[in-house]
């Protein structure tokens, strides 16, 4: 995902991610700076999830930060997925 955004800064957020983590990351998540919805936008969003903190001064999210980021992504949205599928 991240070499992606390195190569193309426009890709959409669709190719790596579904509509539902899109949704989710869009719930749980509060809007950056920026008012793109770009692929860079959203890899933002998933490294705050894994404490990435995100200042005018901080590197790009690393390998770690993302991973953890992805982790607890994959989790919100299996979590989502039984919730929405249970209908109590």
């Amino acid at each position: 995902m991240t070499m992606i955004n390195s190569v193309c800064q426009d890709a959409l957020p669709k190719l790596p991610l579904t509509e539902m983590e899109i949704g989710i990351l869009d719930l749980l998540v509060k809007n950056l700076r920026s008012p793109e919805k770009n692929l860079s936008h959203y890899i933002i969003k998933i490294a705050r999830l894994g404490s990435y903190l995100a200042r005018v001064s901080d590197p790009p999210p690393g390998n770690l930060v993302m991973w953890r980021g992805l982790n607890r992504l994959a989790d919100i949205a299996f979590g989502f997925h039984l919730a929405k599928n249970v209908g109590n």
